[in-house]
């Protein structure tokens, strides 16, 4: 009984949807769960902007450690060069080569005459697999090409170096039989595709997708592209199930874990059901704190700093010699140190950069009656710039009002609250964990009034990322 891949498309396909923004948290966690569930390839999107897609593809790269990790490139040396140098750490990387083939899409979508696409995609994978020994093609719209051409462009891009060949029935106006005759005529006229892997996506737009993909895979199709949460494709949970109880008329079987596939697709339909509100900073979709980091004196620097990577730094290595020696003197006099006192200890030690932004007053109207209002003056520089705005509770409305001062949304990765004095006017620490173009920044804050500890944290944390884009 062979063995058919699915390979999952979820992080993909969200990134082009509109009412679906995965943060970058959520991505992190959508991809070790479907690590653990053995899908064969998780996809994720390419490069758009350098610095912060790079380092999203270098996180997944070091999480996902089963599973292929495969990335789209564009038509471009420059770009195949970006995604390879931010994939190239992966167990199991894998670049993939997207091209239209019907004409429509060609000349409307891509703007390219049929010969030049035609080379464009031999030039691209061979190009890519000077990189990666794993290289797969994508014939979008296959269904709707002319099939002349179609078996052109997939002998061509196996020649080139592809090593999986992937048909895509966008428009899904195929029915099984249908699709299965599509499938066989292919694999006869195309003898290459019997040295590489054949791949299938179908669209579910006549409610058909499973369907088709099972036939597919009965004419001997290798690999499938599904999602784990609704997408008008191939569903992974009912292609798992149908080949789990049909795996001998099938003649097929998935590395997908089928005891545990429920509770994952619970999960991912959990972090892509829980958006963000209106009125709130705050992420949602995402898991408590790592609450498996416990260290104690004896611990090394370097053990220090793989815990401060768990938690999504990434620092410099000064910053790391002055996080150290503050966790050492936090350490001694305390039996063990966990992630939470980590993070306060990265807020204040690390990246204390010039005050940008200062806080210059704060009021806060909320009540059981009313919805909560913030009203922040911040000073930058001579400038006194002031926001209104309504929230889900008062730190959320004070946060909305900074974003708003400083004209842009921070994924706001953490918010902690812990009292460091007693007593009724004791002092609260917070610390606010912001995320921008990928990257972590801490900001910490005291005062008696928590509300007003939060808002020095975010701005602290602020300063932190401005000093950095300015610099």
């Amino acid at each position: 009984m062979r063995e058919v891949r699915i390979s999952d498309v979820t992080m993909r396909r969200a990134a082009s949807m509109k009412d679906l923004s995965l943060s970058f948290k959520e991505k992190l966690e959508m991809a070790k769960l479907l690590d653990h569930l053995g899908v064969s390839a998780i996809e994720v999107e390419g490069i758009e902007n350098p610095k912060a897609d790079s380092l999203r593809i270098k996180s997944l790269a070091s999480l996902v450690r089963n599973s292929t990790l495969a990335v789209p490139v564009e038509m471009d040396v420059e770009n195949i060069d970006a995604v390879w140098g931010a994939l190239a750490e992966a167990a199991r990387p894998r670049l993939i080569v997207k091209a239209a083939v019907s004409p429509a899409r060609m000349e409307y979508v891509y703007r390219k005459k049929a010969d030049a696409m035609l080379a464009d995609v031999a030039d691209t994978i061979a190009e890519c697999r000077k990189r990666c020994d794993d290289v797969e093609f994508i014939a979008d719209d296959a269904s709707r090409a002319d099939g002349a051409y179609l078996r052109e462009v997939i002998t061509q891009a196996i020649k080139a170096g592809a090593t999986t060949v992937t048909v895509c029935d966008a428009a899904g106006a195929m029915l099984p039989d249908e699709f299965a005759a599509f499938i066989r005529a292919l694999l006869a006229d195309v003898p290459q595709l019997a040295d590489v892997t054949l791949g299938i996506s179908c669209s579910d737009e006549l409610y058909m997708a499973d369907a088709c993909a099972i036939a597919g895979i009965i004419e001997g199709v290798g690999e499938v592209k599904a999602t784990t949460y609704p997408m008008d494709i191939v569903s992974l949970g009912r292609l798992s199930k149908i080949l789990e109880d049909k795996a001998d008329a099938c003649q097929a079987k998935t590395t997908v874990r089928i005891t545990e596939l429920k509770r994952a697709i619970a999960q991912v339909s959990w972090i892509c059901e829980s958006g963000r509100s209106a009125y709130s900073p705050f992420e949602t979709g995402v898991r408590e704190a790592d609450e498996t980091i416990v260290l104690t004196e004896r611990d090394d620097q370097d053990a220090v700093m793989q815990c401060v990577a768990r938690l999504g730094y990434d620092l410099s290595l000064e910053d790391q010699t002055a996080v150290y020696e503050a966790f050492q003197r936090v350490a001694s006099k305390k039996e063990s140190v966990g992630s939470r006192e980590l993070d306060a200890i990265v807020a204040s030690a690390a990246l204390q950069v010039p005050a940008t932004y200062k806080l210059e007053s704060y009021v806060i109207n909320s009540g059981n009656r009313i919805k909560a209002t913030a009203n922040i003056c911040i000073r930058k520089g001579d400038e006194e710039m002031q926001a209104v705005c309504v929230g889900d509770g008062p730190i959320d409305a004070a946060f909305l009002a900074i974003e708003q001062i400083a004209g842009q949304h921070y994924e706001l990765d953490d918010f902690q609250i812990n009292s460091v004095t007693q007593g009724q006017e004791a002092m609260g620490e917070t610390v606010v964990k912001l995320i921008w173009e990928s990257k972590v920044y801490s900001g910490r804050g005291i005062s008696t009034d928590i509300i007003g500890s939060s808002i020095r944290a975010y701005v602290n944390a602020l300063n932190k990322i401005v000093y950095e884009e300015q610099n």
